[in-house]
């Protein structure tokens, strides 16, 4: 399994960015695909995340600004991330919880500047 992530950039304050990852493989039943992000000197934390059924949650700073949405048959995950704060910075990674296993793709980058 592999994940490929991508949208991450630089925006302003209030501003939106729209990130993506794709899972590629041979991936059958029950799995969760998320977004979390790391600060700088700060632990990895969830930001949000659906699993193949529709089922999401969202972590307290996302709700009512990001909104994760998934294509099942691509398992294709998407954040949309409105009214951007520069504590949104971050290098953001997408995860795949499958299997008894966590996959994660390569980070990407958000920077909120003000």
């Amino acid at each position: 399994v592999q994940l490929q992530a991508s949208g991450g950039g630089l925006v302003q304050v209030g501003g939106s960015l729209r990130l993506s990852c794709a899972a590629s493989g041979y991936i059958v039943g029950f799995n969760v695909m998320g977004w979390y992000r790391q600060a700088p000197g700060e632990q990895r934390e969830l930001v949000a995340r659906i699993t193949n059924g529709g089922t999401t949650n969202y972590a307290d700073s996302a709700k009512g600004r990001f909104t994760i949405s998934r294509d099942g048959a691509k398992n294709t995950v998407h954040l949309q991330m409105n009214s951007l704060v520069p504590e949104d910075t971050a290098v953001y990674y997408c995860g795949l919880d499958w299997s008894r296993r966590t996959f994660w793709g390569q980070g990407t980058l958000v920077t909120v500047s003000s």
